[in-house]
């Protein structure tokens, strides 16, 4: 086996029922309405993430193991480490926790786009269907093919390290997103661990809500109830600057999903219970979809809500300036391009950062539409666009 790099790239560890921190096709939006996204980019020049994201903006979270973040700006391979990589005809693989949404559509395309312009060819691309033993049979697979690099997204920490450690044996280089399955470690199993700034994301949801607020009332928390270190960064940051910045709003509920298809019914519990909130966050747009028919069933027109992940769904309502007023989204093409380029790191000998993080993007309805082609390097849908005019 030639030396390896396989790039395991993990976003949001995830149960096998829940999405944590991924931009969800619209449930109710035809597959027309889905985020088409761009699968190019530049073929001169140095390879980098969009130089339209803001370089200069802090990154506020940290690593699984409290690791200082390094921004994804900061990342590129120059055209003579490029030509360098295309020597080596290098073989990539992308296993997917899940691949039927949006998020996942931009990171694989950001993924097979940088892949594209290094000369490596992608030999797979699975998808577990959020089943842990799916995945570690499509790592088994995938190792067949005797890959250079593996993209991939684990579904649970614990059930598929044994399997990522033994493609790290294997000569695999490994570079994780978000976090890293129990016992790999940074420098010896894997290269770099790739996010978003989940937490700046948290930020900003609660920096939208209390502005839409004017700075005082009573909200609520919709939290992911599981032991994620994703989610528990977003619901942690929220809070905190709620708690820290905005003395006047109180958090005076939290109800907790264990699943995506919990937000409607968590909610109306929350409403049944404090029929005075004005304001709610949800950890992801999932469940914010589901918190907000619930919003609608209670008939709570004035109430605002914010969440983080920027779907179908949550993009239509805050262009159409509904409940949902805004949140924090992540940048899954742009993390993909980053991915690759550390692969790219790994091929090549050159030192990485430990933990990388792509910064947190503020959208609400002003900023919706440029918000859309920022994260997805297209156009928003059609419906988006008429319900932004």
């Amino acid at each position: 086996m030639k030396k390896k790099l396989a790039v395991l790239a993990m976003s949001v560890l995830l149960s096998s029922t829940a999405l944590m921190g991924c931009g969800s096709n619209s449930s109710t939006s035809g597959k027309d309405e889905s985020a088409k996204q761009e699968t190019s980019i530049s073929t001169s020049g140095p390879l980098t993430i969009n130089q339209k994201i803001n370089g200069d903006q802090e990154i506020l979270s940290k690593g699984p193991s409290g690791e200082t973040a390094v921004s994804a700006k900061t990342l590129q391979l120059t055209e003579d480490e490029l030509a360098k990589i295309k020597e080596g005809k290098y073989k990539a693989a992308i296993v997917m926790h899940y691949a039927g949404n949006d998020w996942a559509t931009a990171q694989i395309n950001g993924l097979k786009a940088a892949f594209e312009r290094m000369g490596i060819e992608v030999v797979a691309v699975t998808d577990a269907q959020f089943k842990a033993e799916k995945q570690v049979s499509d790592i088994e697979t995938v190792l067949a093919k005797d890959p250079d690099i593996i993209i991939s997204i684990p579904v649970d920490a614990v059930s598929t390290a044994n399997a990522y450690k033994k493609a790290a044996e294997a000569g695999v280089k490994v570079v994780f997103m978000d976090n890293v399955p129990s016992g790999l470690q940074a420098g010896k199993d894997y290269i770099s661990v790739v996010s978003a700034d989940n937490y700046g994301n948290g930020v900003v949801a609660a920096d939208i809500m209390a502005k839409e607020l004017d700075g005082k009332g009573k909200i609520g928390v919709v939290y992911h109830d599981a032991d994620f270190f994703v989610t528990k960064q977003r619901t942690e940051a929220f809070e905190k600057t709620i708690q820290e910045k905005y003395p006047d709003i109180k958090i005076v509920a939290r109800g907790g999903i264990a699943s995506e298809s919990d937000g409607e019914k968590v909610t109306s519990g929350l409403l049944t219970k404090n029929p005075d909130l004005d304001g709610l966050f949800v950890v992801w747009d999932v469940p914010a979809e589901g918190a907000l028919a619930a919003v609608r069933t209670a008939g709570k027109e004035d109430m605002v809500i914010t969440t983080i992940d920027l779907g179908t769904n949550v993009a239509l309502a805050i262009a159409s300036g509904g409940n949902i007023k805004g949140l924090g989204a992540q940048l899954p093409f742009d993390q993909g391009i980053s991915e690759a380029i550390l692969a790219g790191y790994g091929l090549l000998g050159k030192e990485a950062p430990a933990y990388v993080a792509v910064p947190a993007l503020s959208v609400t309805q002003d900023n919706v539409l440029d918000s859309w082609k920022l994260v997805y390097s297209t156009d928003a849908p059609e419906t988006i666009q008429n319900a932004a005019k």
